[in-house]
């Protein structure tokens, strides 16, 4: 279901604006995935009490540049249309993530990036602000103690990450790159429902131009259990607050789909179809297929220091976890509310159809 509020289907997916890389891996099971998750550093200033891969350790590495920016100008090559900088660290620790990002975009890869926003200096935006389509911050309360709490930050953070914010929309304002969308993300919890609005009315005043609020998804792997439990079913009535600070130029997007599935606690597919349309590639250069299971060297499709991605895509483990995933991979195993799933919704649904489709 579409949320009239939701101009960029962060509730929904946009694989359907993409038909004939569905065509191809309906007519043959293979494509390059059109989007990779990167993750530019391993290591993070923040401990959150929500992040799904604290199991990984925040290993202090980095991606080495030379080699990622070869592998970026492959990647157009074979068909690859974007990369998120984001992942298990903090992307905006690595020493030379605005030449990763001005590269990314150079050879003809759209840019996002997702960060706890407290290095989004005024020079750095400066630097990638022609390059990124997007650029997300998490900030998971509308107080410095609730979001400290949660962050497990120096409360300073929160003011930190809020100026940054404005600093950063200030700029993109005087310089006229509009293409650059700047937001927030909340993740909705016991400890910070409440302060939502809050939330909503800070970032709105510093030029954000939107919020967005997900539900919580409790990684199989994190060590995390805070809110394994949290229930949504009855989550309080904070939605015609939130609805009355929206503006032109300022959305308020709740996901509901993702709250109804994590309420319904049903996949609504029997099998991960997604996977030859996403990857992830780590700090140590990993690719991965399913954010399930990173770590886990069953689905470690190869590492890009060692080989092309083109290699490693057409290769022998990759394709043994393919057949895997077609034949014995439960997705009630994995994470609820993956990245893919909604994507995994559509193509089980063009893939096992009901009656009478063709009474279009």
């Amino acid at each position: 279901m579409k949320n009239d509020n939701d101009a960029y289907r962060m509730d929904s997916h946009k694989l359907l604006f993409h038909p004939r890389e569905v065509a191809r891996w309906l007519a043959n099971g293979e494509v390059y995935p059109i989007y990779l998750e990167i993750s530019p550093s391993g290591t993070c200033n923040h401990r959150c009490t929500l992040c799904a891969l604290d199991y990984l350790g925040y290993k202090p590495r980095f991606l080495d540049t030379a080699i990622l920016l070869e592998r970026l100008t492959e990647l157009v090559g074979l068909g690859v249309k974007s990369i998120m900088y984001g992942g298990e660290g903090e992307p905006l620790l690595h020493p030379d993530i605005a030449t990763i990002v001005n590269h990314t975009k150079r050879v003809g890869l759209d840019v996002a990036i997702t960060t706890n926003g407290t290095r989004l200096t005024a020079g750095l935006v400066e630097e990638i602000a022609a390059s990124v389509s997007w650029i997300r911050v998490s900030l998971n309360g509308g107080t410095a103690a609730t979001y400290a709490a949660l962050h497990r930050t120096d409360p300073a953070d929160f003011d930190l990450v809020l100026n940054n914010i404005a600093t950063a929309a200030a700029l993109l304002r005087r310089t006229g790159v509009s293409s650059c969308i700047l937001g927030v993300q909340m993740v909705l919890l016991p400890k910070n429902t409440a302060e939502a609005a809050t939330l909503a009315a800070l970032v709105k005043e510093a030029g954000a131009r939107y919020l967005v609020i997900k539900p919580y998804s409790q990684h199989p792997k994190s060590l995390n259990r805070h809110y394994a439990q949290v229930d949504y079913t009855d989550w309080p009535a904070i939605r015609e607050e939130l609805a009355s600070l929206a503006a032109e130029d300022f959305s308020i997007v709740i996901r509901e789909n993702a709250l109804r599935r994590t309420c319904e606690q049903e996949r609504g597919y029997g099998r991960c179809l997604a996977l030859p349309f996403w990857s992830y590639i780590d700090a140590a250069g990993d690719v991965w297929g399913g954010s399930s299971y990173l770590g886990n060297h069953d689905f470690r499709y190869g590492n890009i220091a060692e080989n092309r991605f083109q290699d490693i895509w057409q290769g022998a483990q990759r394709r043994q976890l393919m057949q895997r995933a077609a034949t014995e991979l439960d997705p009630a195993d994995c994470r609820l509310n993956c990245r893919m799933d909604a994507v995994n919704h559509y193509l089980w649904e063009l893939t096992h159809p009901g009656a009478h489709v063709n009474f279009i």
